[in-house]
């Protein structure tokens, strides 16, 4: 059943999360395979709170994904190809369970509506959520081995969590919920309820200028720790090729904040992930 788990991850992936998607193209063989189970372990975690109607049945998705990880019922799991597959690759590459439980713990916060509290709390959200995805495939290009990626997967992790949110400021807020850092707009005066009301304001203007800033200087971190790495782990990090131009987006777009983000095509995209590891040198 493992191949065909595999390519069942690939094509869950492709839908779920297509930038990441296109992200593992830059691997090949094994590597892309575990990579891609990895991220459409992820993917499934994440579109979580679209799925359920309250957190009850959420946190009860979220509960088999913790139990699948710690040996529940292993028979059964392996009956899910996303779950077969990553089971696979934790197995091959020594993926430890612990740090994909903490995943798993951190995406509770997904369920609710509670507002992202400060920056603090949401670099922590970060870490957990993309640094660790990250980290884990650099590890799994190191063939299973404890790799030091430095600043790498801390720095992209956040940029990459920030610049989706961004992008995303309308549609989350819409659905009452504010995942970017509250403390930046209650400083800069904005209220809960003009965000939910799709309000326009100058200090909502300046928080999200904020937020985007914050985001280049991790970008930018970022990829000068990815030019310290090992030619072989750089690829772990392609997704900075698609980061980079969204974020230029984010600071030349002239409508509405609440309006969906522009997204460039896949060919665009691939040809950027291309040229990258080319120029990486990977």
């Amino acid at each position: 059943m493992a191949q065909a788990s595999f390519a069942h991850a690939a094509e869950a992936l492709r839908l779920g999360d297509r930038d990441r998607y296109l992200s593992t193209l830059v691997l090949t063989g094994d590597y892309r395979d575990a990579v891609t189970a990895l991220y459409a372990f992820n993917a499934d975690v994440a579109a979580i709170r679209e799925r359920v109607s309250n957190p009850a049945p959420g946190e009860i998705r979220l509960q088999w994904w913790s139990d699948a990880l710690e040996g529940e019922g292993h028979g059964v799991v392996r009956q899910n190809p996303v779950a077969d597959a990553l089971l696979d690759t934790m197995a091959r590459y020594n993926i430890p369970a612990g740090t994909l439980l903490r995943l798993i713990g951190a995406r509770r916060f997904d369920l609710y509506d509670d507002a992202m509290p400060d920056l603090e709390s949401f670099e922590g959200y970060a870490g957990e959520t993309v640094s660790t995805l990250y980290q884990l495939a650099a590890m799994i290009l190191n063939d299973g081995e404890t790799v030091e990626t430095g600043d790498a997967a801390g720095h992209l992790g956040v940029a990459h969590a920030m610049i989706g949110h961004l992008r995303a400021f309308g549609y989350v807020s819409s659905q009452g919920r504010i995942m970017l850092p509250w403390s930046i707009f209650e400083a800069n005066g904005v209220r809960e309820g003009e965000i939910f009301a799709r309000t326009e304001s100058e200090g909502l203007h300046e928080a999200l200028g904020q937020l985007t800033e914050f985001a280049g200087e991790h970008l930018n971190k970022a990829e000068a720790a990815i030019t310290n790495l090992p030619p072989r782990l750089r690829p772990a990090f392609a997704s900075i090729a698609i980061l980079k131009p969204q974020l230029a987006d984010l600071n030349r777009r002239k409508t509405s904040v609440f309006a969906p983000a522009s997204n460039e095509p896949d060919w665009r995209k691939i040809i950027r992930l291309s040229w990258w590891g080319i120029s990486s040198g990977r």
